[in-house]
C-alpha cells in the first residue's frame, strides 16, 4: 500500500521533523496522538485544517495506515478540496476528503447492485421543489413559491434530526419548532412528497445518507468490505454533525475508535438545519481515553479583534466545558474594532462604502474586504452604497464561479491548448490563449463585460499561483488543476468586496469586516425572543463574524431604516459590554430622538436611553420592557461572593450590594471601573472595598481582595 511503501526507504526523520515543525505545542499535541480517538476542540483561526491534515499525513509517513485507508469528511465542497490539496502537499496522495453526500454517494453506488439489486436511483436535485410542490397539491395543501422552499427545508430537518412523517408532528412541539405550515399539514406533504419520490425510483440528500447507513448496519458483507477499507476517519465541523450523519458515522466505525474529531461549539450556528455539538461536547464520555486537545492561540487575527470576540462569546449563557475556549491573539497589534451609530441605513451604508474606500487607497485588495450581515434583503442598501462609490462587489451565494458560462468557454479552450507545444511560461501561455476569450490588458467598461473579464483574470492569477508552488507546471497540469478545483467547488478570488450573510461567511476570512445592521430585532433576530437557545445562537452568530476579521473589524448599526425615519429602532444587546465607555457610541441612542442628553440629572435606561420612571426601573437602571440580558452564571457567582463577604463583615448580604445592583452588574458585565461606578448603587465606598472582587468575577475569575 502507499503508505507501507513510503516507509521502504526507512521513512526518513526528516519528514516527521518537517511534518511538525510548523506547530506549536498543542496542535503538535493532536498530531502526534496515538490512533485512536481524539477530539480537538479548536477555536476560530487556531490552525485546526493545518492540524487536522499534518495529522493525516504524520499516520501515513509513520506506517500507521495507508493513505487509502483514510476517509476525511466535511461540511463543504470547498473543504474537502481545501484538505485534499493540503494533503498533497503534504506527500499524501490517495487519501479520501468528502463532503458526508459525496462520501455516501460513492458508498452507495458502489453497493447498490448488492444491496437493492437493480440500477440505482437518480438523484432529485434540481426538481425537488416541483416534487414538493406535486406533493402538496396532492394533499390539497396552498403553497407559494416560497412556502415550497420552507416546506423542501422542513423535509430536511426532518431526516436530519432523523425523524419520519408520523413523528414530525410531535418532534416540532418538543423542541418548539416553528412550522411554515400546521406540523399536521407539513407531515401529509412530507408523506406525500415519499411516496412521490420513491414511485419515481428517485433520491434526494438526506436518502444518501438514509441508505448509506442501512446499507452498513443491515448487511454484514458490506460493512466488512467498507470497514477493511477504511480503517482510519477524520471528521472536520464535528460541532455541526446532525443526528442523521452521526448515525453514518457510527455504521462507518462500527465498534472501532479511529477516530479524529475537530470542531468549535462555539460556532454552532446551524441548529435550524438540525446541526448539534451534543455529539463534540460528550465526545470524551463516548471515548473515555480519548485524547483531547485544546487549540486557543489563534493566528489569524490581531489581539484587538481576539479580544473582542472573547467579550462576545464570553458572555454567552450556559456555556459548557467543552465550549470555554479563551482565544489568545498570536498576530502583532492592530487597530482596535471600530463601532459606528447612524440615524439610518442609508448613511450607515455610505459611511462603510466610504471606510471601504479608504482601506482600497490604503492597499488592502477589494476580495480581502467583506460586509456581512444577517439576513439577505440587508444587502440592497450595501450594494447600491458601493455602486454609487465606484467599488466592485459579489454577492456570495450568487452563480459558482466554474458554472460561468465565461469560465466553462474559457476552461474548454484551455482544454484544447494543453495538446499543443507550450509558448512560454504557463502565466503567458494562459494569458495567450485566454486573450481569444475577451481577456484584455485593461478592464473594459459595463458591469456584465466586466465580471467577464474579472472571471478571465481569475483564471490567469490561479495559473501565476500554480507556477509559483509547482515545479516544471504546464497547461496540462493547469488543467487538471482547474477540474478538480471545479469538481470540488474551490473557486479563485475575484477582486471584489463579498457580501455575506453571517451564515454564508462560516468558514471564511478577510482582512477587514463590517459587521453591519447590529439593531435588535435583526441580530438578535425577532423570532428569538423568549427562547433562551435562539438567542445564544445569534450571539454566536456575531462571534463568527467578529472572529471573521483579520485585521480591521468594524460594528455599526442604524437608529432608522429608511432616511428621514423615526428613529426607533435600539442596537443589538449583544454590544453592551463591547463599546469603550468613552465612546460616543455609547452613549444612549435616545439622544437622537430626544434631542441631547439628559437633563437635570435625570437617569435615563442604560439600554434604550429613555428616562427612567418607577421604583423598579431605577433599581434596575433600564426600563422594565427593555430586553434583559442577564448572565445567570455570573448572578449566581456574585450572590455567592456576597454572601461570603456579608459573613466576613458580619452585616446582612444587601448591604454589601442589593439584588438589583447585582442583577445591573449580570446584565452590563462591566469590564473597568468606569463601568462599575456607571450603575447605580455603587460608589466611591463600594467601588474601593468590592471593585477589585467583582471585576475578577465578572472575567470569571476569582475574587482576588481579602481584606475587609
Amino acid at each position: 500500500m502507499d503508505g507501507e511503501g513510503a516507509q521502504t526507504a526507512g521513512r526518513p526523520v526528516d519528514i516527521e521533523q518537517r511534518l511538525l515543525a510548523a506547530l506549536d505545542a498543542e496542535q503538535r499535541a493532536a498530531v502526534t496522538a496515538p490512533r485512536g480517538p481524539v477530539c480537538v476542540l479548536a477555536g476560530a483561526g487556531t490552525g485546526k485544517t493545518r492540524t487536522i491534515t499534518h495529522r493525516i499525513a504524520y499516520l501515513v509517513h509513520r506506517g500507521h495506515v495507508s493513505p487509502g485507508q483514510v476517509l476525511a469528511v466535511t461540511f463543504t465542497a470547498r473543504a474537502a478540496g481545501e484538505m485534499r490539496t493540503r494533503l498533497r502537499a503534504l506527500g499524501v496522495h490517495g487519501a479520501q476528503a468528502r463532503t458526508f453526500h459525496a462520501a455516501a454517494l460513492r458508498q452507495l453506488r458502489y453497493f447498490w447492485p448488492r444491496v437493492v439489486g437493480d440500477e440505482p436511483w437518480e438523484l432529485v436535485e434540481g426538481s425537488k421543489l416541483r416534487l414538493v410542490g406535486q406533493a402538496a397539491h396532492r394533499v390539497r395543501v396552498a403553497t407559494d413559491g416560497e412556502t415550497l422552499r420552507d416546506l423542501a427545508g422542513e423535509i430536511e430537518w426532518a431526516k436530519a434530526s432523523l425523524v419520519g412523517p408520523d413523528a414530525y408532528a410531535a418532534a416540532t412541539a418538543k423542541v418548539h419548532r416553528d412550522t411554515p405550515l400546521p406540523a399536521d399539514q407539513v407531515a401529509q406533504v412530507y408523506t406525500a412528497y415519499e411516496e412521490l419520490k420513491n414511485k419515481a425510483r428517485l433520491l434526494d440528500f438526506g436518502d444518501l445518507l438514509l441508505h448509506t447507513a442501512a446499507a452498513l448496519e443491515q448487511h454484514a458483507d458490506v460493512a466488512a468490505e467498507f470497514r477493511d477499507r477504511y480503517r482510519c476517519f477524520v471528521v472536520d465541523e464535528y460541532q455541526d454533525v446532525t443526528p442523521l450523519q452521526q448515525r453514518v458515522l457510527d455504521a462507518w466505525l462500527g465498534e472501532r475508535d479511529d477516530l479524529t474529531v475537530v470542531g468549535d461549539a462555539n460556532q454552532t450556528i446551524y441548529s435550524f438545519a438540525g446541526a448539534s455539538p451534543r455529539p463534540l461536547l460528550e465526545f470524551a464520555r463516548r471515548f473515555p481515553g480519548a485524547a483531547v486537545v485544546r487549540l486557543e492561540r489563534d493566528y489569524r487575527s490581531t489581539p484587538q479583534v481576539v479580544g473582542l470576540a472573547n467579550r462576545v462569546i464570553g458572555a454567552a449563557r450556559d456555556r459548557p466545558a467543552g465550549s470555554r475556549l479563551r482565544l489568545v491573539g498570536q498576530r502583532a497589534d492592530g487597530p482596535e474594532p471600530q463601532f459606528a451609530e447612524f440615524d439610518d441605513e442609508p448613511a450607515e451604508a455610505a459611511a462603510v462604502a466610504r471606510r471601504i474606500r479608504e482601506l482600497l487607497d490604503a492597499g488592502v485588495p477589494a476580495s480581502q474586504i467583506a460586509v456581512l450581515f444577517r439576513v439577505n434583503a440587508q444587502s440592497e442598501v450595501y450594494e447600491q452604497a458601493l455602486s454609487e462609490a465606484g467599488i466592485p462587489y459579489l454577492v456570495r451565494g450568487g452563480e459558482r464561479f466554474f458554472a460561468r458560462p465565461e469560465v466553462r468557454q474559457a476552461v474548454a479552450a484551455l482544454r484544447a491548448a494543453a495538446s499543443a507545444p507550450p509558448e512560454g511560461d504557463l502565466p503567458e501561455s494562459v494569458r495567450a490563449v485566454l486573450a481569444g476569450q475577451g481577456l484584455t490588458a485593461e478592464p473594459p467598461a459595463g458591469g456584465a463585460a466586466r465580471e467577464r473579464w474579472e472571471s478571465l483574470l481569475a483564471l490567469v492569477e490561479l495559473a501565476e499561483e500554480l507556477a509559483g508552488t509547482l515545479d516544471g507546471a504546464d497547461l496540462s497540469r493547469y488543467v487538471a488543476e482547474l477540474e478538480m478545483r471545479a469538481d470540488a467547488q474551490h473557486p479563485p478570488t475575484v477582486e471584489g468586496v463579498t457580501l455575506a450573510s453571517l451564515h454564508a461567511a462560516k468558514g471564511l476570512e478577510w482582512d477587514a469586516v463590517f459587521l453591519v445592521g447590529l439593531v435588535e430585532g435583526t441580530l438578535p433576530i425577532q423570532h428569538a425572543d423568549g427562547d433562551d437557545a435562539a438567542i445564544e445562537e445569534e450571539r454566536r452568530l456575531l462571534y463568527v463574524g467578529a472572529t471573521r476579521a483579520r485585521v480591521y473589524l468594524w460594528l455599526s448599526w442604524a437608529l432608522s431604516r429608511s432616511a428621514g425615519g423615526r428613529r426607533h429602532r435600539r442596537r443589538s444587546r449583544f454590544l453592551y459590554g463591547l463599546i469603550p465607555e468613552d465612546h460616543p457610541a455609547a452613549r444612549p441612542t435616545a439622544r437622537l430622538r430626544d434631542g441631547g442628553a439628559a437633563k437635570n440629572g435625570n437617569r435615563r435606561c442604560w439600554v434604550c436611553g429613555d428616562q427612567l420612571v418607577g421604583a423598579a426601573a431605577l433599581k434596575l437602571d433600564r426600563c422594565p420592557s427593555c430586553p434583559s440580558d442577564v448572565d445567570e452564571e455570573l448572578l449566581a457567582r456574585l450572590k455567592s461572593w456576597r454572601s461570603e463577604r456579608a459573613r466576613q463583615l458580619k452585616v446582612p448580604p444587601y448591604v454589601v450590594f442589593t439584588d438589583a445592583t447585582l442583577v445591573a452588574i449580570a446584565e452590563r458585565r462591566p469590564s473597568d471601573t468606569s463601568g462599575l461606578v456607571s450603575i447605580s448603587g455603587i460608589g466611591a465606598a463600594k467601588l474601593e472595598r468590592y471593585g477589585p472582587d467583582v471585576l475578577a468575577l465578572v472575567q470569571g475569575e476569582g475574587p482576588r481582595s481579602a481584606d475587609s
